[in-house]
């Protein structure tokens, strides 16, 4: 931990059990064992990793308790819990009954936070937010700002504010979870991108989903930002207790009105951020500064600009910082092109909402997708996306649903079902894919479905099809 100061809270002797190990909860208990505070760790899992993360901590000094997550440690005044844990955990409940407050990560992060610490511009969203925040950093760094992309993206929270670097400004990304457990979070401006089903096994309806995201505009100092063409996004900022002066800012892909930013002819365009909304627009970019230049990614690129704007960045920042920005691997990330074919790979693409936005990017496609579903339905998918349908490849356990759901809606497409999950399923679904394609075509894996049942994330699989497509283009050279 660094030398800078953190809240004037009292932490010496004060009893802190933190629930869960792994990214956040280790963490989580050095911090706190450092302020003086005595720290138990529970954790359900006994396997040999835990035991070995639970020995490094217990050398520290800091308590743990294996396989045991559901008991309220004796004299508990605090729990600081990881995000994955479910609010229904009796964990939980035995704190709500004793009283004691929960916090997560984010909510501790936000909590220590020095004296002039650098204030957050937040995103949320079922579906953009890494994008939404990397570009958001890029604009930041382009306008000489001391910044870092940060929460919900693998670099913590804590980190960021409790080590040695000053920062002018944080762009910060939060999970639906980390709302959840963070009552007091107050962001300068923030964004929701979209709202869609997802998680709903944890949060236990879509209702409770929506209320968690729509924390993030609790007390905004500048801007609550939203989506236009998502009217949930916008019902969330009405609903919001912000700050006085605060503006509602939306983002559309159409000409924007007053308060809004979006596009004119192949332009993004602010008319929120000026001296004259009802009668000026400024120019901050070019679609084509944007990579790539998805409609979907427009819009990623519109909310990050707006909150950019929020914290007084110049445009020529948001175009240098959009021009920048390079994508994460697996995000929509075109691999290569073989016999007059492009081959695209969203494998990040893990639901129908996401799938969604990477299918309206191209047409006409042959379309590789299935995998775990996760309780999701396909019929509204696949009746969006029918028309731009050359072809379908399905992999997967649950890739019967898809099937079921192109019959109902797109009888007329030919679909190629693998029956196999084994390691090289994905070479043979690259194949019949280029099969069906015809040049000017795209081949799009967006399976949206999670990848567990066939590789260990969606990383994995977006790995196993570049390399599929550079087997091929090898083959055609």
């Amino acid at each position: 931990m660094g030398s800078r100061e953190v809240s004037n809270q009292d932490w010496q002797g004060k009893r802190v059990t933190v629930a869960g190990l792994g990214v956040s909860g280790i963490p989580a208990a050095k911090v706190l064992h450092g302020l003086g505070a005595v720290v138990t760790v529970v954790n359900d899992g006994d396997d040999e990793r835990s035991r070995a993360q639970a020995a490094e901590l217990e050398a520290q000094g800091i308590t743990v308790r294996l396989g045991d997550g559901a008991t309220l440690p004796e004299s508990t005044e605090l729990i600081v819990t990881t995000p994955g844990w479910k609010p229904d955990k009796p964990l939980f409940t035995a704190a709500a009954e004793a009283g004691v407050p929960i916090w997560g990560d984010v909510e501790l992060a936000w909590r220590l936070r020095g004296p002039g610490a650098a204030p957050w511009l937040a995103v949320t969203g079922t579906n953009g937010k890494t994008t939404t925040v990397r570009m958001l950093a890029s604009i930041l760094q382009a306008a000489g700002l001391r910044t870092a992309a940060v929460g919900n993206i693998g670099v913590s929270l804590l980190d960021a504010v409790l080590g040695d670097e000053e920062y002018d400004v944080l762009a910060v990304e939060l999970s639906s979870y980390q709302l959840h457990w963070a009552p007091s979070l107050r962001a300068h401006s923030a964004a929701v991108l979209n709202l869609a089903p997802d998680h709903l096994d944890w949060h236990g309806s879509m209702a409770a989903y929506v209320a968690d995201k729509g924390r993030i505009y609790e007390g905004n100092r500048v801007a609550c930002v939203y989506n236009a063409a998502d009217p949930a996004t916008e019902d969330l900022v009405r609903e919001a207790d912000v700050e006085e002066g605060c503006r509602a800012i939306g983002f559309t892909l159409n000409t924007p009105g007053p308060s809004q930013l979006g596009v004119v002819d192949g332009i993004l365009v602010d008319r929120a951020f000026v001296a004259n909304r009802q009668k000026q627009a400024q120019e901050l970019a070019e679609v084509e500064d944007v990579d790539p230049p998805a409609p979907h990614n427009i819009a990623n690129a519109l909310a990050a600009a707006a909150l950019a704007r929020a914290f007084g960045v110049e445009p020529a920042a948001v175009r240098d910082g959009l021009r920048a920005f390079r994508p994460d691997p697996h995000r929509i990330e075109h691999v290569a092109d073989v016999a007059g074919v492009a081959y695209v790979d969203d494998s990040k693409a893990t639901n129908t909402h996401a799938a969604e936005a990477s299918l309206a990017a191209y047409d006409p496609i042959v379309w590789i997708a299935g995998g775990l579903a996760k309780g999701a339905t396909f019929d509204e998918l696949v009746t969006g996306a029918k028309g731009r349908l050359r072809g379908v490849v399905l992999i997967g356990r649950d890739r019967e649903l898809i099937r079921e759901a192109l019959t109902r809606h797109a009888p007329e497409v030919p679909v190629v079902d693998l029956d196999r999950t084994d390691t090289g399923a994905m070479s043979e679904a690259v194949r019949e894919a280029a099969r069906l394609a015809r040049p000017g075509d795209t081949v799009l894996m967006a399976p949206a479905c999670a990848s567990m049942d066939m590789f260990v994330n969606y990383n994995k699989r977006g790995e196993a099809f570049a390399d599929a497509v550079r087997a091929l283009a090898a083959e055609s050279a």
